[in-house]
Parts: structure tokens; C-alpha cells; sequence
């Protein structure tokens, strides 16, 4: 090994703690990862991943190859093999999930699972990382089940994006830090010296608290920007344009620009309400933060109005017997991640106005798909799905939706209309297909074969 490999152990094999171990794997050290699903591990072992993640299939098989990645069941069990192999874990990462729980607080139940395995078994002069997004207060309370001085505690939040993971490890903006002891903050920082990336060492608090900051900034500006779709839409203004003047301000930037159905993930809902949480348990009314989920909130209810209004002319209209096409369901292209996906809130108000629902994603097939009917039918091909719609719906940004056969999908629906939630298809090339077309904060197109369609 190289002098600057170290031996570490990463708990947990979900999508931040895969993608964290084989790319500490890449830059060098030696990682063993676990996790307490034996099934998954043996998946693992073998080079199978069950995440969908550019690059991500290719680093394991050539870490495991390399010999610098393993996978095992139980944190203990990790330890122990470093042991066998005369080595000791010098660092711990914890990578579990912290799902929301009662009241918008994060569940700590997994962390705490994790510190109450190997606590006793730690080497001394370990460090455990918390590597999932905690509350505020998390490490202060990990050194507390900890109990042992000889163990450090440190908080180093992850900033990877769904589908990008990969290159955001190994391209990162910033590197944050944080411990009260300063030697086990810059041991980790160590860790990531290849990559090159600006480094914030902080205390524990301070960068648990940089987490949170970044994940309700971005959700923040995603409400706004869909305030400012609605508005455009009330003055005759174009959305793609205001933003695009938006992002050329140093101040602002390109990102978190665009306007949809709402945000999700398995991220910003979860840490907004925890941040509010927290927020409220000291007595600080986050306004600002409360508006943006509010925001949030009311804009899939925004959308399925304009589906209404589009396919009954009527903004509350009954969609009885109605029948949508809805292209994507994954909170975001890139991805399969389901979880609070505004494309799934959609159709749950779409079905309960009484819609009926076929939806294609390119992530994910109808033979995998966990949808049982009630809601909506997953089939594996978009002309399927369209065929007698009464309106083709794109609720997720898939770059494959803008190359589908505009023309031939004309042939196959009921009527021609798109409504397009993430503004990625090119209204000239519907308009031309024969499809009228409206967008979120858009100035609606009609189709060169139509005289009119409902103001949506």
C-alpha cells in the first residue's frame, strides 16, 4: 500500500456508503464495507450493485479486483476480518439511513445501532465518521454512546447528487470536516488529500449544521423559481427566459434553476423538516424555511390543476374516465429513487380526481415495479403507455423524452396535448408532431392542426 492508504470501514452499503467505499477504495486505501443484509452483501461480493449510478458498477468490480474492496455482514464482522489480517480499522464511517421520523426529526435509530456494535471493539485511536445527514448535536451524542476517549467523533456530510454520485466524490466543491479534536479532523480530511478539493475543518456542530444549510438553500430556491414559473404564468412572461437571465449573476447561478412539478428525493424533504424541527425545539420560528415546503407542497396541486384544466377545460374539472400518460416517475432523471418523488405525488392527486394512469420510466420496468394497480400501471414502453391518452404528461426530466417520435406518438393518443412539467421538450417540434402543448411558467403552443385548447 501507498503511504498514504489507511484501513477503513464503511457501515452501511446504501448509495451514499457504497459510492463512499469504492472511491476511498480508488484514491488507495483499503475499505471494507458492511451491511446487515447478507442477501446484498453476497450480490456485493460477486460485483452486482442494485444502484442505478453511472460508473459506479465498474469502480466495485475493479476495486474488488484490485483487492482493495470487500464487503462483509455486520460492522463487527469487519472489524474482526482487519484484525485476522493483522491490521486495525483506523477509520469508521457511518453510512446509514436517518429517514425522517415523528414530527419531521430525523431517525437516529441506525446510527445509534451501529455505535452500539462496536463500540466495545473499536481499536483504540479509532475515528467513527458520521457520514449520514444527522441533526445538529448527532456527534455530541455518538461520543456519549461512545464512551471512550480514545475514540474520536467526526462529522464529514456528503454533497453527492443521485446519478452523478461518482464524479461529485471525486470532483468535489468542498471537503467538510468537522471534530472537536483537531488531529482526528485532519486525519480525515487526510483521506481525501488526492482529490485536491477546498477543505473546511470545523467543529462537530458547525458542520452538521453546514449540511442542513446547503439541502434547505437549494430547496428554498427550487420554491422560489416555481413561484416565479406561477407568476409568470399570470403575466405573460417566459420562465425559460427570466431564469436564464437569472443564471448569468455570479450571485445566483445556473443551478437549481429549473422550474417542475415540485422537489423530492430522499434529501431535501427529510432534512427541511428536520432543520424545522430543530428549529422549532429552540424556539425559532423559521419562516422562511416554513414558506418554501409550503410552496412545495401546494405545487403538485398546481400541476394537477393545469392537467385538469387542460384535458376538461376546467380547473377542478373531473378527470372520470380520463386517461394519462405519465413519462417518469423518479424524483429525478439519473435515477430509479422513488422516494418522495413529485411525480408520484401527481398521480396520487391525478387518481384520486379519478384518472386513469399508465406510466413509463426508462429506470424502471413494469416486471420490477412495485406499484400494484391501485395507483397506476407501469408498462415498458412510452408509445404504450400513450396510446388513447387524453394528455401525455412528462413529470420527470429524462433526456430521452426529448428524441421520442413526437409524430408517431400523435397517431397513437386520444388527443393531442403535452404538458410538459420540466420544460425539456421542445414546444416547436410538438407544435409541429400535431400536439398542443403547455409548460410550467411557459406561454402555452397550440398544434398547427388545431384551432384551440383550454387555457392552461
Amino acid at each position: 500500500m501507498s503511504e498514504f492508504a489507511r484501513r477503513i470501514v464503511v457501515v452501511g452499503t446504501g448509495y451514499v456508503g457504497l459510492t463512499t467505499g469504492a472511491c476511498l477504495a480508488s484514491l488507495g486505501h483499503r475499505v471494507i464495507c458492511a451491511d446487515v443484509d447478507r442477501a446484498k452483501v453476497e450480490r456485493l461480493q460477486a460485483g452486482q450493485i442494485d444502484i442505478r449510478e453511472p460508473g459506479l458498477g465498474e469502480m466495485v468490480g475493479e476495486m474488488l479486483a484490485a483487492g482493495r474492496l470487500s464487503f462483509v455482514t455486520g460492522a463487527r464482522t469487519a472489524l474482526e476480518e482487519l484484525r485476522r489480517d493483522g491490521a486495525q480499522c483506523e477509520v469508521l464511517f457511518v453510512c446509514v439511513p436517518t429517514p425522517m421520523g415523528i414530527g419531521g426529526i430525523a431517525d437516529l435509530s441506525a446510527v445509534e445501532a451501529v455505535i452500539d456494535e462496536v463500540r466495545e471493539v473499536l481499536p483504540a485511536g479509532a475515528i467513527v465518521v458520521n457520514k449520514s445527514t444527522v441533526p445538529v448535536g448527532t456527534g455530541e451524542r455518538t461520543a456519549e454512546l461512545i464512551d471512550r476517549p480514545d475514540i474520536a467523533v467526526v462529522s464529514n456530510p456528503e454533497f453527492l447528487r443521485e446519478g452523478s454520485g461518482v464524479y461529485d466524490f471525486l470532483h468535489p466543491d468542498r471537503i467538510i470536516v468537522g471534530s472537536n479534536a483537531q488531529d482526528a479532523a485532519e486525519r480525515v480530511a487526510a483521506l481525501y488529500a488526492r482529490l485536491g478539493a477546498p477543505t473546511v475543518l470545523t467543529d462537530l456542530a458547525s458542520a452538521e449544521m453546514i449540511k442542513y444549510a446547503a439541502n434547505c438553500f437549494l430547496a428554498t430556491k427550487l420554491s422560489y423559481v416555481n413561484a416565479i414559473a406561477e407568476l409568470c404564468e399570470r403575466l405573460g412572461a417566459d420562465v425559460a427566459d427570466v431564469t436564464e437571465g437569472l443564471g448569468y449573476d455570479k450571485r445566483i447561478g445556473q443551478s437549481y434553476l429549473s422550474p417542475g412539478p415540485g422537489w423530492g428525493g430522499s434529501c431535501l424533504p427529510k432534512d427541511t423538516a428536520a432543520l424545522l424541527q430543530l428549529s422549532d425545539s429552540v424556539d425559532f420560528e423559521f419562516r422562511l424555511l416554513r414558506a418554501a415546503i409550503e410552496t412545495n407542497t401546494r405545487q403538485s396541486r398546481r400541476i394537477v390543476e393545469k392537467i385538469q384544466a387542460a384535458v376538461t377545460g376546467k380547473r377542478n374539472g373531473s378527470l372520470s374516465r380520463a386517461r394519462i400518460a405519465l413519462l417518469g416517475l423518479a424524483f429525478k432523471a439519473g435515477t430509479s429513487d422513488l422516494r418522495d418523488s413529485p411525480a408520484l405525488a401527481v398521480a396520487a392527486q391525478l387518481r384520486q380526481a379519478g384518472a386513469e394512469l399508465l406510466a413509463f420510466d426508462p429506470a424502471i420496468t413494469a416486471e420490477d415495479s412495485s406499484f400494484d394497480g391501485d395507483l397506476l400501471t407501469v408498462v415498458d414502453d412510452p408509445y404504450v403507455a400513450a396510446k388513447d391518452a387524453d394528455a401525455i404528461v412528462i413529470l420527470t426530466e429524462w433526456p430521452e423524452f426529448r428524441g421520442l417520435d413526437w409524430r408517431r406518438l400523435a397517431t397513437v393518443v386520444k388527443r393531442p396535448l403535452v404538458l410538459d412539467t420540466r420544460n425539456i421538450v421542445d414546444p416547436d417540434v410538438l407544435r409541429r408532431a400535431g400536439f398542443s402543448w403547455s409548460a410550467v411558467g411557459r406561454p402555452p403552443r397550440m398544434a398547427e392542426t388545431t384551432g384551440s385548447t383550454a387555457d392552461v
